[in-house]
């Protein structure tokens, strides 16, 4: 496996084409994928966690960072990025900003009762069908369709 580096930040303009990403939180329960979903905060539409890259850490740690500060995931990212996917960020300001999020699986452990944006956002364990339903980038619901952490990838 290869080595993820820590980004540098160094350079980037707030209006360059931006890169996200994205923390896929899942668990199995009873053999079954479940997916964590969290509302964003201003049009409470149901969206994954994820977030700008931070200086010094991983696409992989950022993600994980953006899933314990808007979900309270306590876990550890598991593997590679699965994919990526593009939406329009909603700025009141200016324009729409066209981004791309990575998207990284996040093994959940646990979650906290109090988190960082508690309040702000709602939690939702789904399954991987409904998850793909629910969320409204089609990149994005394929990517959680065709997600399958189990030891032999097939669907039971």
């Amino acid at each position: 496996m290869i080595k993820q580096l820590p980004i540098s930040l160094h350079g980037a303009a707030k209006r360059d084409v931006r890169t996200q990403f994205a923390a896929l939180c899942y668990r199995i329960k009873r053999g079954k994928v479940q997916v964590l979903l969290v509302t964003s905060r201003r049009t409470k539409r149901w969206i994954v966690p994820k977030g700008w890259p931070m200086e010094g850490r991983t696409p992989a740690a950022s993600a994980l960072q953006e899933a314990w500060e808007e979900a309270g995931v306590r876990g550890r990212a598991d593997g590679p990025c699965l994919g990526v996917y593009s939406y329009a960020k909603g700025r009141l300001e200016t324009d729409d900003l066209q981004c791309l999020a990575m998207l990284y699986p996040v093994a959940v452990k646990a979650l906290a009762k109090r988190f960082p944006e508690y309040g702000q956002r709602r939690r939702r364990w789904v399954s991987r069908k409904k998850a793909a339903r629910l969320v409204t980038e089609p990149e994005l619901a394929q990517l959680i369709k065709d997600f399958d952490p189990r030891p032999s990838g097939k669907s039971r």
